[in-house]
């Protein structure tokens, strides 16, 4: 018997007590698995804490379930809505679309545009074949004439390819001609390369034309006896305006449309203008037919938008400003945002169900190895909220982070980081499977960047026990259960949101709270959620900012599909790739993508403190400041004996680490803001953030620039509001050390006790003092 591999997920990563919530689940090696609702209260299995915690729930859906394996369509394709058969064409025609190729050496045959059936060699395509070349098939019950280019399509070069067959002499013709310019390609007009090929041949055959074979762009039907039918041949790179006519165009029309004069008039059949439907506010997945016929064009596993186009000139760097140069639509092969398998069970949740982070536990009985135990993860939030506090799981950030390979893939991943990462089985799995899909701190196979993730699939690093390879700790979701831990074991009533609620719902998520936390790493905000968030403090909540590295990155959703996050990065700021120019807007909401603070949003100005540095390897102390003793905030460090908090820690083995923030006047950092503690001393692997200095020098490491630290600051908001930052990721995963009893605990005591009080804040007379003598 082979391995046992069990992984599912939920269509919905945010639900109320009371509403429906749908797994889906594959299994490979086993036919059942058992089945337990659980309650995640800690994750971290380091030996200095408690361990793992959940707490089982009784439900319906408890029990053994019947499961089997799933297949998942993998690669981004165009499929063409053709209910009356016209591109099934008979006749003489001709097909042809502006394209830069991403991965032309990829040594497999790529699918550009047609009708073809792989499975049994039927239809016509326009493609690349494995050489990298350009070619013509015809196909018709499994025999295929090929008209291929002797004449190499080069790697980001934007070409005009076309094929026409005339029905009367059975005679094709190849067409293939560059039309890069000074900007939107690869090599300048310095590069003596030839872009050219011209080739015409008399096939034996005629397309024969299935009528469940659909028209697609990217890629090509096929069919397995396993799976079914499938798509393949996935195409990589750029696609822009493409067209089909019942006629045989000749090289002086092709030459023209070339030289960007508008299409023939006559004998259109389709002419998809990729250009179509940008807005203000970003653009669709559907692609328009501008021909007679409106044979509109649906995008499967998100083909990115709001690309270059072959005409784009360079003067704009964004679709708002002319559209008709962003008609790139960029395509690959290991995309995915949506596994789209079966519900293996929907569960109705009890309407009394507590709020909280929860699984459903499957556990395979299979005597063998493999994954044999799975938590599918989702948040409940109440359906009514009782509760004077609020914490915020930042599903955004996990979904940025979502099945990411960078210990594998990231050349620099393990210079930055400073150690050799530590993968287990896990990750090994998710590595060497492409179904799953990547995060957007990867590369697809072709070296682009990834903008879009999805919980529309397994995610195994959001899950209670991981961790994360690279820094041998949990991060995400394991990290922030340290908080929750904490919460439960110090008694305190508490509630739960997502991200996804507070971009879906603004600041009326928020608004029930007398008290909100955030998790570890709140990174990944769009501007509805950090409307919500600022509006929230300004008139009169009380915010704990539980982590670092927070309130960094723009990111984006759709209202109507909100398990899929875009991401674009700029050129500034930590990444692992960048948008190239003029791709930096998201094509979701038209947003920019990169860091919110060349938007003029740094963190400082939202809860007074930003990005410093980020490291591993080594968590420090903090040590109290002068302002800490001031009668205005000395509550927050009652019961603290000593100077020193937090030389402890499950991260590394302090409380300040993983990332730091810090207090900067310059970037927004309210003028009134107390810093209570600060960190020092952290090893050279903590660089300062390059988006706070104009160039690199020698001395930018935490031996040497003091801005490496991590600042524990307080500041009071309008209307009785205030905030509290701790000022690293590392705080929470102290919470849980010597059995929670310890400062840093009652550090976030002191401050959680106090901020779930109605009225007027400690200190607040000194407040009034000190505002007569400024």
């Amino acid at each position: 018997m082979g391995n046992v591999e069990v992984f599912g997920y939920t269509d919905r990563i945010s639900v109320k007590a009371g509403e429906t919530v749908n797994f889906h689940v594959s299994a490979d090696g086993t036919r059942s698995v058992d089945a337990q609702l659980v309650r995640l209260i800690h994750g971290d299995e380091h030996p200095d804490g408690p361990g793992y915690i959940d707490e089982e729930i009784a439900c319906a859906a408890n029990g053994t379930w019947e499961v089997s394996k799933q297949f998942t369509q993998v690669g981004s394709f165009l499929k063409v809505a053709d209910p009356q058969g016209r591109l099934a064409l008979s006749g003489s025609f001709t097909m042809f679309c502006f394209i830069r190729p991403g991965w032309p050496s990829a040594g497999v045959r790529q699918a550009i545009m047609g009708r073809w059936d792989c499975h049994g060699g039927n239809g016509y395509s326009l493609g690349i074949d494995e050489n990298g070349c350009l070619e013509f098939r015809v196909g018709a019950g499994g025999d295929v004439d090929v008209l291929r280019s002797d004449e190499p399509l080069q790697l980001q070069m934007w070409y005009l390819v076309a094929a026409s067959y005339n029905a009367e002499t059975h005679c094709a013709t190849l067409y293939q001609e560059g039309t890069g310019n000074s900007y939107n390609s690869l090599l300048g007009e310095v590069a003596a390369l030839r872009y050219t090929a011209h080739h015409t041949d008399v096939l034996r055959l005629a397309p024969a034309n299935l009528s469940d074979t659909a028209f697609l762009m990217a890629g090509a039907h096929d069919w397995s006896q396993a799976r079914g039918a499938f798509v393949s041949q996935s195409y990589w790179g750029k696609i822009d305006r493409c067209g089909v006519y019942a006629r045989s165009l000749s090289r002086a029309e092709l030459d023209a449309i070339k030289e960007g004069a508008p299409a023939p008039s006559d004998a259109i059949v389709a002419y998809w203008d990729t250009s179509r439907g940008y807005t203000d506010t970003g653009i669709g997945d559907d692609v328009v037919d501008v021909g007679p016929h409106g044979l509109d064009a649906r995008g499967y596993n998100r083909p990115v938008r709001g690309k270059t186009g072959w005409n784009w000139t360079g003067f704009s760097d964004c679709f708002r400003l002319a559209p008709e140069e962003f008609g790139g639509i960029e395509f690959h092969g290991d995309a995915m945002v949506d596994c789209n398998w079966p519900v293996t069970k929907a569960l109705e949740l009890p309407k009394t169900l507590r709020s909280g982070a929860y699984a459903m536990r499957l556990r395979s009985n299979d005597d063998a190895g493999g994954i044999r135990e799975e938590h599918v993860v989702f948040f409940v939030r109440p359906a009514t909220p009782a509760a004077r506090i609020a914490f915020v799981f930042p599903t955004a950030t996990y979904l940025a982070f979502a099945n990411e390979r960078m210990s594998f893939d990231d050349p620099e991943r393990h210079a930055v980081m400073g150690r050799m990462p530590v993968v287990s089985d896990v990750d090994i799995e998710l590595y060497t499977r492409g179904e799953f899909g990547l995060s957007t701190y990867d590369k697809h196979a072709d070296g682009t960047g990834v903008c879009y993730s999805s919980y529309h699939r397994p995610i195994p690093n959001m899950r209670p026990k991981y961790r994360t390879p690279s820094l041998d700790v949990p991060s995400g979701l394991g990290a922030d259960l340290s908080i929750i831990a904490w919460l439960e074991r110090k008694g305190f009533k508490y509630e739960i949101l997502t991200d996804e609620d507070l971009h879906r719902e603004g600041k009326a998520a928020l608004k029930p709270y007398l008290c909100v936390l955030s998790g570890t790493r709140p990174e990944y905000y769009t501007e509805r959620m950090l409307d919500a968030t600022e509006d929230y403090i300004a008139e009169g909540g009380r915010y704990i900012y539980t982590g670092s590295n927070g309130f960094m990155h723009t990111a984006g959703f759709r209202d109507d599909e909100p398990w899929i996050l875009e991401c674009r990065r700029r050129d500034d700021g930590y990444k692992t790739w960048a948008s190239a120019h003029g791709e930096q807007y998201m094509a979701t909401d038209g947003m920019r993508g990169g860091p919110w603070m060349p938007l003029g949003r740094p963190p400082q100005k939202l809860v007074g403190i930003g990005l410093a540095s980020q490291g591993a390897g080594s968590s420090e102390h903090y040590r109290r400041m002068p302002d800490s003793y001031h009668r205005m905030v000395s509550w927050i460090t009652k019961g603290v004996k000593g100077e020193i908090i937090g030389d402890f820690g499950l991260a590394d083995g302090g409380a300040a680490g993983l990332a730091v923030d810090y207090y900067d006047r310059e970037l927004g950092t309210p003028p009134h803001t107390k810093i209570i503690a600060s960190s020092g001393g952290h090893t050279d692997i903590y660089v300062v953030n390059q988006q706070i200095v104009l160039y690199a020098y020698l001395g930018l490491f935490g031996s040497h620039d003091s801005r490496v630290r991590a600042d524990m600051t307080y500041f009071t908001a309008p209307n009785d509001g205030a905030v509290f930052a701790c000022g690293s990721i590392a705080f929470g995963q102290a919470l849980p050390v010597n059995n929670f009893d310890n400062n840093v605990g009652t550090v976030l005591a002191n401050v959680l006790q106090t901020f779930v009080k109605p009225g007027r804040l400690p200190g607040w007379q000194w407040i009034s003092e000190e505002k007569q003598w400024r």
